[in-house]
């Protein structure tokens, strides 16, 4: 019997009457306590539109601003302590000048494609014939937390009820592995809307992981109890949760908790078996640079990354150096860079070798990028401001056309003359890789059509 205290008006009722009838003892015995914001276990909704190229996303996501100058779009230093014309950057819409700074770096031509890529990058230098970089992309947003709205939802980063890319595609094409989420997140994100599912609901919000012996927390079943045991739990639980749908008006928000907790239960099974190297060869691990100091954290991010995509998840959100306004914003100092790319240059050569040798590459598309770049000039000192005029991103894999360079920007880096692509056309240029039509990839909300992509379409010159 429950007290009065445990319903609510219009014939809702209380979460504790909600725990209680949607799974009693069971829920704890099954699920070990995980109330977890996890990926829609759902069938495909929209897609896919046509062939896909790719099965699996790999997004590496460099927090801060990364410098375009310094990395993968070189500029001659004739230009420095010049002053070049930087109206309209930021919010400021006065003229104004300011003087070039040089760029210190030294760049090597690899490959028979001879991209010229920098000296902190020498190991993505050495595959640079798999990848394709374009060195227009822009943005509108000048400042981190707007701009990390703008790339990863596609909208103006004023808004904050978009759901981001990931989200979307989960959305769209659903499950591949139904013991594994759809959209994952490993590493810390510069803002949670990275990880929301928006006006899509909470069932295609990203689930965090991390490698190592517990990549979520509360994952494992508490001591006590046997496999079979846990499963029948999880079908009487299953049986209880339909009678109570079916007895009650929920929201989605509690059947999207709902459907977080019956995924939990199939991970506890699953999800161990993902995150264990211990099967990996030696040879594997060293690729990623797994062993050594500045590498081992970034190194067992992307090889977990490489065993998600082996096993059907289609989204898989790398977060490098965030938190804040991220790592890579270097302002002070654009030897703040180096240690970054020391960390991330050789496991990031490692998984596009891996996938290559394991036969993924071709159904594995990997996406490189940040939030915007560094301008040409400094704030007095040797670092760089945010640049969203103009900016590099690569792919590779997933039908994309390797050793191939896209774009340019002005001579000395601020803004995208040739070939400018705003970041929406990422956002289609992987859609499409993945089977899926930019411009039918749109839900209709109160009467409204919503999209992914207002304007904007996939990079066909880097498509194979």
């Amino acid at each position: 019997m429950f007290a009065d205290a445990d319903f609510f008006p219009c014939g809702r009722i209380s979460r504790r009457r909600f725990l209680h009838q949607a799974g009693g003892g069971f829920l704890g015995l099954a699920l070990g306590g995980l109330w977890a914001e996890a990926g829609e276990m759902q069938a495909a909704i929209d897609g896919p539109h046509f062939a896909p190229k790719a099965k699996s996303v790999i997004f590496l996501f460099m927090c801060g601003g990364v410098s375009h100058i310094d990395t993968f779009d070189p500029k001659d230093n004739k230009w420095v302590g010049k002053f070049v014309d930087a109206v309209g950057f930021g919010d400021n819409l006065a003229p104004m000048k300011r003087p070039v700074i040089p760029c210190l770096r030294t760049f090597t031509r690899y490959g028979k494609s001879g991209i010229p890529v920098s000296d902190w990058f020498p190991h993505v230098g050495s595959v640079i014939d798999e990848i394709a970089v374009v060195r227009s992309m822009w943005c509108h947003e000048g400042n981190h937390f707007p701009a990390v709205i703008e790339t990863c939802t596609g909208h103006r980063g004023r808004q904050f009820d978009h759901p981001t890319l990931g989200g979307w595609v989960s959305y769209a094409l659903g499950t591949a592995n139904r013991n594994l989420p759809t959209f994952v997140n490993i590493g810390r994100p510069s803002s949670p809307v990275q990880l929301t599912g928006g006006y899509l609901g909470a069932t295609v919000a990203a689930t965090p992981f991390q490698s190592g012996e517990t990549p979520i927390p509360n994952l494992y079943p508490p001591l006590g109890g046997t496999r079979v045991e846990r499963e029948r739990h999880m079908q009487m639980l299953q049986v209880m949760n339909r009678e109570f749908r079916e007895r009650y008006a929920i929201n989605s928000d509690i059947q999207a908790r709902a459907k977080a907790y019956e995924l939990a239960a199939r991970m506890q099974l699953s999800t161990p078996e993902v995150v264990d190297f211990s099967q990996e060869p030696d040879h594997v691990k060293t690729l990623y640079g797994i062993g050594e100091n500045e590498t081992e954290e970034f190194g067992k991010q992307l090889l977990l990354a490489r065993r998600l995509a082996e096993k059907g998840v289609r989204f898989i959100q790398i977060c490098h150096a965030g938190g804040g306004n991220g790592a890579w914003d270097s302002h002070g100092d654009m030897k703040s860079h180096a240690p970054l790319c020391r960390a991330t240059d050789k496991p990031i050569a490692g998984l596009i070798r891996d996938l290559k040798q394991r036969g993924m590459l071709d159904e594995t598309l990997v996406v490189w990028t940040s939030e915007f770049g560094r301008t040409p000039w400094s704030q007095n000192t040797t670092g760089r401001d945010h640049n969203p005029k103009g900016y590099s991103s690569w792919l590779v894999g997933g039908g994309i056309k390797g050793g191939t360079v896209h774009g340019a920007t002005d001579e000395v880096g601020y803004k995208a003359v040739e070939n400018p692509h705003y970041y929406s056309d990422l956002h289609a240029t992987i859609l499409r890789q993945l089977g899926l039509d930019h411009t039918k990839m749109e839900i209709q909300l109160l009467g409204r059509a919503l999209r992914l992509i207002e304007e904007g379409a996939p990079i066909q010159e880097i498509i194979g």
